[in-house]
């Protein structure tokens, strides 16, 4: 289901996957096919093991609520529990506070809002 809550949408091919740094973290590179969008994004290893060439289906959502409603007054883990939610069609979801959004230039936008949920599903 499409609703306002879904803010970013877009599918990526791994380029790139740098785990050195950090135990259990890779740091995943990659772009859209069209090459428009670039990706740089860390995720648990152990939870979700990537490999170059794998693509990945990213969502950004405000919600994980089919409906879009909020989910004011309840915990990350409590979303969904019971219920049908955007996390079910995802392997990987994850949650985030951003604080703003600035326009670097055309072809760049820092993303810093509110509380977000990144899906992923290969």
């Amino acid at each position: 289901m499409t609703t306002d809550s879904n803010l970013f949408s877009s599918t990526f091919r791994l380029t790139e996957i740098n785990d050195l740094k950090y135990d259990r973290v890779a740091r995943l590179f990659g772009s859209t096919d069209d090459g428009s969008t670039i990706l740089t994004l860390d995720v648990n290893s152990e939870l979700f093991p990537c490999t170059v060439g794998d693509k990945l289906q990213l969502l950004l959502a405000s919600t994980l609520s089919l409906d879009g409603s909020r989910d004011d007054g309840k915990g990350w883990r409590d979303v969904g529990r019971g219920e049908a939610s955007l996390a079910d069609g995802f392997d990987y979801v994850c949650h985030g506070k951003l604080y703003q959004f600035d326009a670097e230039n055309d072809k760049r936008i820092k993303a810093y809002h509110d509380y977000l949920y990144l899906c992923l599903k290969k």
